[in-house]
């Protein structure tokens, strides 16, 4: 499915979400807090009948490109304030464990001294025993930032597979120097 039909898609807003458009920034409300985000390109935003569309003023493929993009923005933006979204890590390593302090990660992961994460404003985290950590928030693309950065702390080494790695990820285990001698 291309990106300009997916911008043509209208994105239903639900009860007790409130999509307006100042200026050319688009501003949602909803039960888990506000997002807003600044409109790019040459489109149109149109709120009506319980729907956002957006409508491209020209046929540049610049605006085709953006037109997919605000689409998804803007989904991400109504189901942040709907539903919040999740990030999940896992820590692996013996002795490797992370607890969550106030809005701050405790990461202990081989180093000499625990890592200490603070999460930004509107994010939560938690670990849990067996080392996964849950980052929650409302906006997509702030969590998606912070699940890389709390990644780049120790990623994952390729000969023990040891550090932090996003939930359900595959690290290539390299075979040490003993096996290359074989």
């Amino acid at each position: 499915m291309s990106m300009s039909r997916i911008g043509k898609l209208p994105i239903a807003i639900p009860k007790g979400v409130a999509v307006t458009l100042d200026g050319d920034t688009l501003k949602v409300k909803g039960p888990k807090g506000e997002l807003q985000k600044k409109c790019v390109g040459n489109i149109e935003v149109k709120i009506e009948g319980g729907e956002l569309r957006f409508i491209t003023l020209d046929e540049e493929r610049q605006t085709k490109a953006f037109h997919g993009l605000m689409r998804s923005l803007a989904n991400n933006m109504v189901k942040g304030v709907t539903e919040g979204f999740v990030r999940r890590l896992r820590i692996v390593g013996v002795g490797y464990r992370g607890e969550a302090k106030g809005s701050t990660l405790v990461l202990s992961v081989g180093y000499s001294h625990p890592v200490e994460f603070p999460l930004p404003k509107g994010i939560t985290g938690t670990v849990s025993k067996d080392g996964l950590i849950e980052i929650n928030g409302i906006d997509n693309e702030i969590l998606g930032d912070v699940a890389a950065r709390i990644r780049k702390v120790r990623k994952p080494d390729s000969y023990a597979g040891k550090g932090i790695r996003y939930d359900g990820e595959q690290v290539r285990i390299k075979p040490g120097k003993s096996a290359a001698k074989g």
